[in-house]
Order: structure tokens, then C-alpha cells, then sequence
């Protein structure tokens, strides 16, 4: 009880005054998983396979940039090949998320930086099905993006990167128009101090840097669709409703700062900042690896880890969806990972182990992205949701020849039904996405009659769908 009160608090207090939305059950629910990336589009779909019996529906992919390139490589072509063509099978959709490898071959020439957009261009031309392309990772770690500060300890890698990122914008909707091109992909954390061992910035240091780099450039349309989030806790151990309010970290909970920090850097100019879409392409929570699953896994878990159980993995990742659920300008989330990485030193946040096999956690997280879609894994205040019909079937002819009404439906979410014919009422909840059948129980005498059904969101109720059928004639029972 003591969790459940904590979590709706949050949910009240993360929501922005004046706004009527919320990211509902239109949310991306998907993996940030390169093990789909195989030679064949077998071997892809065995992979991704795994994804789908989770209940994911979307998958994030890397390709990575070297110097000197201005299109992947025949073998990375390949790999990307058979991930698009087995998603489509599956009914995936895919994301590539496109960076340089590591801080030793950071794009910062116009020669590089124009390489760089061409290569992401060229993905983009190749695979016309793709979702959205996610422009860079975490610039703000000097593990991805060096040189961090100039010489006086002024922001070197925000500038360089809003100049990476707007040129690979242009290259890419020179080629696609319409496909979204989603930026930065920022670490939720980062130290700002120019004379640390560790040279880093924290993503507030570096949004407000990028949009003054914007705005001085003086360019006249945007440079992303939507920006890339990396909303981890500080530690597997730390739940996702916990605010950085005192810090210039950004988790989850922090949605509210993330947008007013969005705003302050872009608003006014022709890139939508406290309007712009935020997509969480990687969260995840370590769970620890039991003694009987360890002969699938190889080195040492690090310190600073803190892995949860597998209870606390599935309850951190469905109060995850129920936070970014009633967010209004999030756009989708992406679990990181669907299956384990075997080296302990990497991410044991998979909802598979890593052989393939289940975690206990599974079928909880499952049952959350189901949840999300069906519109009833969190009430948010302000969000108002009407339900849309899949499916309609109206009493049949031979149905009617013996007076009997049967009206059968599927809504795209849950929804409250109220059916009515001949003063008789027939109520109930119907499980989005499955088709419902609604029997009158009394036969109805010869006549004229119409269906009234009206359909209501159970959890997040908006205006309710109404709809009456046409003059049904029922000429006597036999």
C-alpha cells in the first residue's frame, strides 16, 4: 500500500500544470538489443522472436560510424538487413540509433562530421521502413565524446555536437522527409568539473549549452524531432520514482526538469523545446544472477551495480511504464536489455538470461506492456481516453430469425461497455485488443429494433464512443 501511494504521488506531482495529454497508450514500448543483429534473417528472427514473446513490440539497433566512412559496411548493410526484414515479419518496428565508436574517433572536423551525416543518411535511403534514426549516445561521457571542455573549461562537446547533429539532420531528410530523426541520446548524469579525472557533463549543463550553441549558430529550422533520454537510476537499487531534485542528474521522476530545461534552451526559436517529444531509448535494472544460471555468465558484477532481485527488476520496470505512461511528451521507452550480456562487467538487465531461458520477472514486465497499450496501467490526471473499435459485428440474420441479439466487438484499449436493446441492459469490461461477445439473455419479439452500445475507458475515462445499429428486423422466433 505504502508503494502504491508513493508511485501515485508521483504521477500527480510530475505532471505539468496547463497540460491536458499524456503519453497514454500510444507509448513505444520496445528493446535497445544489438543481439538481433545477425547474417541472416533467421537468425534475426529467432532473436527477435524472444522479444515479441515478451510482449515487446519495437527494437533499437546500433550502427556505429568509423572514419572515413560515408555508408556501412557490406557486412553492418547485412546485419541491419536481417533485422529489418525479420521485424517486419513479427510486425516490429526498428530504430537505429547511429554513433562513432568510443571518444577515439569523435566526428569533429566538417569533413568528419559531414562523413558522419552521409553514413546516417545513407542507412536512412537503404531500409525506407525504419521507425526513426537516433543521432549519437551519450555525448556528455568523455567515454563517447572527447574533447569535453576547451582550455578554459568551457563547453567543448555541446557546440560540436548540436554542429554534428544539425548537419546529420539535413542529410538525413534530404534523403527521408518524414523520418524522424530523434537526438543526443544523453546520460542521465555527468560532473561538469573540467578538472576531474573523469571528464563529464550533466545532461542540464549540457541542454542549456546545446540550445545556446543553437541559437548562436543562427539556424532557422530544427536540428532533432524528438531527443533521446537515458533515464537511469544512479543504481539498479534506486526505484525509479526517486527525484534528483537537489542534483543536475535527470531520471525518470524528473520529467518536469527535463522539460523546463528543454524549454529554457530551445523555446522561441524554430527548434520546439518544452513541445519536443522525449524518447527514453534505454532504462534498465540489473537483476542478480542466480547460483543455478552463473555457468552462463563470465567475469565480475562491479561494485557500484547494486542488482535487484527479479521481483524488484519487474516492479522498478512497470513503475517505470506507469511514470513515462502519464508523461506527456514521451514517446516511447526502451528497455535495456531484453536479454543479458554473459560478461558480469556489462548489463544483467535483460528480461532473459543469457542463454535464452526466462527470468522469473518476465511475466510481470509483460504483463506491464500490456498494460500500456490497453491504456489502464496508471490513471494520470488530465489524460482523457475514448476507445476506438477494431471491430464491430451486429446481430446476424439467422440470429435474428430467432429473436436472439448477439453483438460482438473488440475496442483498440480496455473499455466499459454499455449495451442496450428492448430494456434490456448489458454491462461489462472488455480487455482491449480481444474480441468480446455480448449476449441479450431474453429472446426479443417480432419487431424493429436498434443496438445502442456506448464504449468508456475504464481507468482514464474521456468522451464516451456511441454508436446504434442499423434497423434490425426480427420476424418471429421459431
Amino acid at each position: 500500500m505504502r508503494r502504491r501511494v508513493v508511485l501515485l504521488a508521483a504521477l500527480s506531482a510530475l505532471l505539468l500544470p496547463g497540460r491536458a495529454a499524456a503519453g497514454g497508450p500510444s507509448l513505444q514500448i520496445g528493446a535497445a538489443e544489438d543481439a538481433v543483429q545477425k547474417l541472416t534473417l533467421v537468425q534475426s528472427k529467432a532473436e527477435l522472436d524472444l522479444l515479441k514473446l515478451a510482449g515487446l513490440s519495437s527494437v533499437r539497433v546500433t550502427a556505429t560510424w568509423r572514419p572515413g566512412e560515408t555508408a556501412p559496411s557490406a557486412d553492418d548493410a547485412t546485419r541491419l538487413g536481417s533485422v529489418v526484414g525479420a521485424a517486419a515479419l513479427d510486425g516490429f518496428g526498428v530504430y537505429v540509433s547511429v554513433s562513432q565508436f568510443g571518444s577515439g574517433t569523435t566526428p569533429l572536423t566538417d569533413r568528419a562530421q559531414s562523413d558522419f551525416a552521409h553514413y546516417a543518411a545513407s542507412i536512412a535511403a537503404q531500409f525506407p521502413t525504419l521507425r526513426a534514426i537516433i543521432v549519437g549516445n551519450e555525448p556528455n561521457l568523455n567515454r563517447f565524446w572527447l574533447p569535453q571542455f576547451n582550455p578554459d573549461g568551457s563547453d567543448a562537446a555541446a557546440p560540436a555536437f548540436e554542429s554534428l547533429l544539425a548537419k546529420t539532420y539535413d542529410a538525413i531528410k534530404a534523403v527521408r522527409p518524414k523520418l524522424e530523426v530523434i537526438g543526443v541520446a544523453l546520460s542521465p548524469r555527468g560532473g561538469d568539473n573540467p578538472n576531474s579525472i573523469r571528464l563529464t557533463h550533466s545532461p542540464t549543463t549540457f541542454i542549456r549549452d546545446l540550445g545556446a550553441a543553437y541559437r548562436a549558430s543562427g539556424r532557422t529550422t530544427p536540428i532533432m524531432d524528438a531527443i533521446g533520454f537515458h533515464p537511469y537510476g544512479d543504481n539498479s537499487s534506486q526505484a525509479p520514482t526517486v527525484p534528483h531534485t537537489n542534483s543536475t542528474s535527470i531520471g525518470i521522476a524528473d520529467y518536469g526538469k527535463l522539460v523546463s530545461l528543454l524549454g529554457e534552451a530551445f523555446d522561441g526559436t524554430a527548434q520546439p523545446g518544452s513541445t519536443l517529444p522525449i524518447f527514453y531509448d534505454e532504462y534498465g535494472v540489473e537483476s542478480a544472477i542466480p547460483t543455478a544460471e552463473s555457468r552462463f555468465y563470465t567475469g565480475t558484477e562491479k561494485m557500484t551495480t547494486q542488482p535487484v532481485d527479479e521481483t524488484t527488476q519487474a516492479s522498478y520496470y512497470r513503475t517505470a511504464l506507469a511514470l513515462a505512461f502519464c508523461q506527456p511528451n514521451v514517446a516511447g521507452v526502451m528497455v535495456f536489455h531484453a536479454i543479458d550480456e554473459s560478461t558480469l562487467d556489462g548489463w544483467q538487465s535483460g528480461l532473459y538470461y543469457a542463454d535464452g531461458t526466462p527470468k522469473s520477472s518476465l511475466p510481470g514486465v509483460r504483463d506491464a506492456f500490456a498494460q500500456v497499450r490497453r491504456g489502464v496501467i496508471a490513471h494520470c490526471d488530465g489524460l482523457q481516453l475514448t476507445p476506438k473499435l477494431r471491430y464491430l459485428l451486429w446481430p446476424r440474420a439467422a440470429q435474428l430469425q430467432h429473436g436472439r441479439i448477439i453483438v460482438a466487438f473488440a475496442c483498440d484499449i480496455d473499455c466499459r461497455y454499455d449495451a442496450r436493446v428492448a430494456r434490456q441492459t448489458r454491462t461489462g469490461v472488455a480487455v482491449g485488443g480481444v474480441k468480446t461477445t455480448v449476449t441479450f439473455p431474453k429472446r426479443v419479439a417480432k419487431g424493429t429494433y436498434r443496438v445502442r452500445l456506448m464504449l468508456t475507458a475504464p481507468v482514464n475515462p474521456g468522451p464516451s464512443r456511441r454508436r446504434q445499429s442499423p434497423p434490425l428486423s426480427v420476424p418471429g422466433s421459431s
